[in-house]
């Protein structure tokens, strides 16, 4: 049974996460929500990025969702995260990657659209646990709601250093 995971911003970051997730048997991405990208466009910019190339599978769009592979994933457009209807679509993991929730108080609206945990893909900014993979990914607990994966720096420098 795959882990069904949200993502809240769908710039470089969470199209990477949705890329990397589609790799992934183990997780289904059921829900995106960025209230600045139309569907037509989030297409567009998973089919054609700069920077990875092409998507090579199928890629379209719909009013309110985005259907990859023949998976459709719901797309919302909800400025605040107490707005974003998670539970809807089964997500219980939230990637929250717009770079603007991050610290608990501000990401727990999440909770109260239905997800269960939040990743945030940037640093937090209070006492929120930071991993990088590498280097202290084992001190992660079940019992943690909120985490930040640090800084793509970080990630890249971090396990060569340590």
């Amino acid at each position: 049974m795959p882990v069904k995971v949200g993502i809240n911003g769908f710039g470089r970051i969470g199209r990477l996460v949705l890329r990397q997730a589609l790799k992934n048997p183990n997780i289904q991405v059921v829900a995106i929500n960025d209230p600045f990208i139309p569907t037509d466009y989030m297409a567009y910019m998973l089919k054609y990025d700069t920077v990875h190339g092409r998507y090579p599978g199928s890629v379209v769009e719909g009013k309110d969702h985005l259907s990859v592979d023949g998976e459709e994933i719901a797309v919302f457009g909800a400025m605040e995260p107490k707005d974003i209807p998670w539970g809807s679509s089964g997500a219980d993991y939230v990637v929250e990657s717009t770079g603007v929730f991050l610290t608990e108080e501000k990401a727990a609206p999440h909770l109260a659209g239905g997800a269960k945990k939040i990743v945030m893909s940037a640093p937090s900014k209070d006492h929120t646990p930071m991993f990088v993979l590498g280097v202290n990914a084992e001190k992660y607990t079940s019992d943690m709601d909120f985490v930040s994966n640090a800084s793509c720096t970080t990630n890249c420098l971090a396990p060569m250093a340590k």
